[in-house]
Formats: structure tokens, C-alpha cells, sequence
């Protein structure tokens, strides 16, 4: 029985993956969106700040030096952005009765929001390839090996299904599509700005360099950016995946308890 049960869910989580996926393929303009504005902020700051910034900071190479500092922040904004039109996604099929009319078939009811997480991260993934390739186009030139750039990989995997877990609670708590779009924002978008992301948490002010150096963002990109450019990672490595579990429970854990209430 518990065999079929489990059978019934990944049948019904494929299902509703399927369903997602057909709809990002349909709607493009926001996953299109959401690829280019890392890409953008990418090469904003190499071609525009990238000599300034990359001297300021002490990287010898000027642009080149400040390319690889960059990148592994830009993967990680890649990985917030991402999660953004999960939220949206998850709150239109709310409020446009989707879910109720799901609930009242004989589908699992959690595989709603797995094939909303598993769409999101695998879209996100193509995301992160799509930074990499680029940045590789334009000089990036990390000093890892097949081990290190599995362990990334990997992390920022894990760091994606925290995220999405996260927007999709965020998702489900919003009234409007509207609202669901701005409600991942500060984690999207101002946690990366302040973050090692840009410039070293050394060179910020003592009231938010403590903040900064030990929020999740920080620390996993200090633990992809020692893998792929040999750079120390001290205690960054176990923090960065103690984050990414903690993100990733806490998301999961309200997702299914406000996904049992009463349908709006």
C-alpha cells in the first residue's frame, strides 16, 4: 500500500510538472526576464565598474581579477531572481480557483506545489547555465576541477530548492499575483546587494559588516567562489549548507501548512 501510495504522488508530481512547464513555454516573457537582468548586472558591472571596482578592492587585473570575484555573486542573484515567478505562479492558481478544482480530484494534493518547486529549479538551473556560459564568453576563467565545480553545482542547487520552497509560502500568503511579484523581493534582490556579491564585506561599515558577513547569501557565495577560484572558505562551507537546509525545511514546512488551509 505505502509502495502505491508513493507510485500515486511521483505520477501525480509529474503530472503537474508537466502542467508548469507547458505554461513557462506558453508565457516566456517573464522567465526571459528573469535570465537577463543577472546577464545584465553581469556585464554592467564588469564593462561599466569593473576596472574602478576591481582596483578598490584590491584585485590585481583590474577587470579581468574583478570577473572572477563577480561571478559567483551573479549565480547567486541568479538563484534569487529565479524564485520570483514561482511566487506569481503559485498565487495566480490560488486565486483564479485552479486549486480548489485540483482538490477536489483524486490527486495528490502536495504534488500541486512540487511540480511548481521542481519546474522552478530546473528552469532556474538552465538560469544558472545560461550566466555561466556567459561569463565564460566574456573571460571568466575559474581554477576548479571536476570535484569542485560538482560541490557547486550542488550547493547552488540546494540554495535554488531553499529559495523556491520559500516563494512558494510567499506565494500562497499573497492576495494578488501583483503582490506575490514583490513579495520575494528583499530576499531576491536586497540580500545579494548586501552581501559579498559586489565588494568584499571588509569594506563596509562595522554596523552591517557583522549582518553581511554571516547572512546565507554571503556565505554561499564565499563557499562557490573559494570552490570554482581557490580562494579560502573557512567556516563559510558548513554555514552555506546549514542555510540551505534551514531555507529549504522552513520553506517546505509553512508551503504545506498554509497550502492545508481552506481554499481562497
Amino acid at each position: 500500500m505505502s509502495t502505491n501510495v508513493h507510485v500515486l504522488h511521483a505520477r501525480d508530481s509529474l503530472t503537474m510538472l508537466r502542467r508548469n512547464l507547458l505554461h513557462a513555454r506558453r508565457y516566456p516573457s517573464m522567465t526571459l526576464q528573469v535570465a537577463l537582468i543577472p546577464v545584465f548586472l553581469l556585464l554592467l558591472f564588469v564593462y561599466v565598474f569593473g576596472d574602478a571596482l576591481g582596483t578598490g578592492i584590491g584585485q590585481d587585473g583590474g577587470r579581468t581579477a574583478y570577473l572572477a570575484y563577480l561571478v559567483p555573486g551573479i549565480l547567486l542573484m541568479t538563484a534569487g531572481t529565479g524564485s520570483v515567478p514561482t511566487a506569481v505562479a503559485v498565487c495566480t492558481d490560488m486565486a483564479e480557483g485552479i486549486v480548489a478544482r485540483f482538490r477536489t480530484m483524486a490527486i495528490s494534493r502536495p504534488s500541486i506545489l512540487v511540480g511548481h518547486v521542481v519546474g522552478s529549479v530546473i528552469q532556474t538551473v538552465i538560469n544558472l547555465v545560461l550566466v555561466t556560459a556567459v561569463a565564460l564568453a566574456i573571460g571568466f576563467r575559474p581554477d576548479a576541477g571536476y570535484a569542485e565545480w560538482l560541490a557547486a553545482g550542488g550547493l547552488l542547487v540546494l540554495f535554488v530548492l531553499g529559495l523556491t520552497w520559500l516563494s512558494v509560502a510567499l506565494g500562497l500568503i499573497s492576495k494578488t499575483p501583483e503582490g506575490a511579484s514583490n513579495a520575494p523581493l528583499p530576499v531576491a534582490f536586497l540580500l545579494p546587494f548586501v552581501s559579498s556579491t559586489f565588494v568584499p564585506v571588509d569594506s563596509m561599515p562595522s554596523w552591517i559588516r557583522w549582518f553581511a558577513e554571516y547572512q546565507p547569501f554571503t556565505t554561499v557565495i564565499e563557499t562557490v567562489r573559494g570552490l570554482l577560484t581557490g580562494t579560502q572558505i573557512g567556516h563559510n562551507g558548513w554555514m552555506a549548507v546549514a542555510w540551505s537546509l534551514g531555507i529549504t525545511v522552513l520553506g517546505f514546512v509553512w508551503s504545506l501548512r498554509l497550502f492545508d488551509r481552506d481554499t481562497r
